[in-house]
């Protein structure tokens, strides 16, 4: 059986109202990435959530004082139009990744649980950094798909859905190969039989 796309298993998610659990289940990781992050960044940042589904990171982010301006960008319809019904004056795009990127670059690129969907993440990492940050801006990427965390193993094929599979060395050394400085990795949340989020943090 041909596997299916990753976006439409989001939609699928969000029509269920899976796309709330997603959300209890990944913000302790998520606010572990800001905490980590934002003391990187001077007053009046903009960012972008990448894979943002229903648009929580953004509304997240845009509740900060020091943040002037956060959007977001998704390839699931049904998670796009769920954020834009429940943040009507928020700033959502629907498009497909990699080959979307923003009209301009920003301060802060958000990215929970997306990359790894990807055919090519590595690659992508070069992307991110070269079309969508300003200089001496910030990636924060978590990743719970990794070797190390021997539970997440099955997801692909339970799921019938492509994820890359790479150790931690691994997404380090992507980082560094992308070009990014200040490279740091931590793993968040873990417990028993579950290596935690894998965080990535790297500046243009």
């Amino acid at each position: 059986m041909a596997q299916r796309t990753a976006t439409d298993l989001f939609s699928d998610w969000a029509a269920s109202g899976r796309d709330e659990g997603m959300e209890k289940g990944h913000t302790a990781s998520v606010e572990a990435m800001l905490e980590a992050v934002l003391p990187n960044l001077n007053p009046g940042f903009n960012a972008i959530d990448v894979g943002c589904g229903n648009g929580w990171v953004v509304r997240r982010l845009n509740g900060l004082e020091a943040c002037q301006h956060a959007s977001g960008v998704d390839g699931a319809v049904t998670m796009i139009d769920k954020a834009k019904a429940i943040d009507p004056e928020g700033d959502y795009t629907l498009a497909m990744l990699p080959e979307w990127h923003p009209e301009a670059p920003v301060d802060l690129v958000h990215s929970m649980e997306v990359l790894y969907y990807l055919q090519d993440p590595m690659g992508f990492l070069h992307t991110l950094r070269n079309a969508w940050l300003n200089d001496d801006g910030w990636a924060v990427i978590g990743v719970d798909h990794y070797a190390e965390n021997e539970a997440c193993h099955d997801w692909s094929g339970s799921l019938n859905v492509h994820m890359a599979m790479h150790s931690m060395d691994a997404w380090v050394d992507g980082m560094n190969d992308a070009g990014f400085r200040n490279v740091k990795a931590f793993q968040t949340g873990a417990k028993d039989g579950w290596a935690g989020t894998l965080v990535l943090m790297g500046q243009k």
